[in-house]
């Protein structure tokens, strides 16, 4: 029998979708859990359900490689897509990424996901699915049958498969941040229940100075401790979200044009950007800020809409690693009432002077400057000279 292998939640989706691939595609199934800071209780689920309905499963764990490889890279981009934080689409070329191994090891012949035809993922999996594997046939039986969510809970339903209590809120999360969708969150007139939020519930009332360490554009350290990234980064979850900083709801672009109302929580990725651009401005040249900026927003579409392995991301990397040999340093910051607010920021590579931007030092002489002024405006000025408007 031949073998198809799945990227595996656990949820509702994905749960049909192995049912729908054995009784109606006639294969057998192998599904695949990655852990790039899912619960151990949601894994642990994930596993006992897939094999309760007869797949063969994998749990990868992914924590490490999606900090150092992903998650890094995306802070030296200062990875933010129309305001919010990468996390979800950080993740998914992973993930696609691990089914795609396991597949190869299995000898499977397809690879499947549960996406919709609607949403973001679809693109996110099967871009790496095509470029890595395109031998391989790709499977979507939820976009392919046009299954809404209640024809989902409907199938499981009558085949006995187990959705647990309805949820009426469509959940992903990493250790890069928590989206949360669908219910009430529909409308976006409607004001966000605080239900909905798990990481970022305030129950610190004083605010709270941090130091981050960089070395290189990359996170190393907090208040002089030197951690590994997926230590900085839970960390800086619970830290920075027992203040209530890290919430964001946003009316999100996706790939095909559907405007959705989003909500995320990303304590950690809200404070270490924040601090990271401000290190940036301090050793970055005013050309090099202004060019990387356009670098920065390419760089988080690419990843958005699922082109991780567009060969101009990795082009983009270069350059931005060009840049972050000098991005090195430390940055205060304040955490208090759902804000991080910069206070201070340090570099052995830093380009500013003081002596230049001191009012009260004379080693720059303040008359240079006037052969520069009379030219600076030399252009506008001989067209108000020619121009007729007012």
């Amino acid at each position: 029998m031949d073998k198809v292998v799945l990227a595996y939640s656990g949820g509702l989706d994905t749960s049909v979708c192995v049912k729908i691939l054995q009784d109606e595609y006639g294969f057998e199934v192998v599904t695949v859990s990655v852990d790039v800071g899912i619960s151990r209780e949601e894994l642990s689920e994930a596993e006992q359900k897939a094999v309760g309905l007869g797949a063969k499963h994998y749990t990868v764990d992914a924590k490490s490689e999606f900090i150092e490889k992903y998650v890094f890279k995306s802070i030296r981009a200062n990875g933010l897509y129309e305001g919010y934080p990468l996390s979800t689409a950080l993740a998914r070329p992973l993930i696609a990424k691990k089914v795609v191994e396991i597949a190869k090891k299995e000898g499977a012949v397809a690879l499947a996901h549960g996406a919709t035809g609607k949403g973001n993922d679809q693109f996110r999996f099967e871009s790496v699915f095509r470029t890595t594997a395109p031998e391989m046939k790709i499977i979507a039986p939820i976009r392919e049958r046009n299954m809404t969510r209640a024809e989902s809970v409907a199938y499981a339903e009558k085949n006995n498969i187990s959705i647990g209590a309805k949820k009426p809120y469509s959940i992903d999360e990493n250790l890069w941040g928590r989206s949360i969708e669908g219910g009430v969150l529909e409308d976006p007139s409607t004001v966000a229940p605080e239900e909905i939020f798990l990481w970022t519930k305030p129950t610190k009332t004083d605010s709270e100075i941090l130091e981050i360490g960089f070395e290189s554009g990359v996170p190393i350290s907090i208040n002089g401790k030197t951690l590994d990234g997926v230590e900085i980064i839970s960390i800086l979850n619970q830290i920075a979200g027992a203040h209530g900083v890290g919430r964001i709801d946003i009316i999100e672009d996706r790939i095909l044009g559907i405007k959705a109302r989003e909500n995320y929580e990303c304590p950690a990725a809200v404070v270490l950007l924040a601090a990271h651009r401000d290190l940036e401005q301090l050793v970055l040249t005013r050309a090099e800020l202004g060019f990387k900026e356009s670098v920065d927003s390419c760089w988080a579409g690419l990843v958005y809409k699922g082109l991780w392995n567009e060969p101009l991301r990795t082009a983009l990397d270069a350059f931005i690693g060009k840049t972050h040999t000098r991005v090195s340093g430390t940055v205060k910051i304040e955490l208090k009432s759902g804000t991080a607010k910069i206070l201070a920021r340090n570099s052995p590579n830093t380009l500013y002077s003081e002596k230049a931007a001191s009012f009260d030092d004379t080693s720059i002489d303040q008359r240079d400057v006037e052969g520069m002024l009379k030219y600076h405006s030399f252009q506008p000025g001989l067209y108000s000279k020619i121009s007729k408007d007012e």
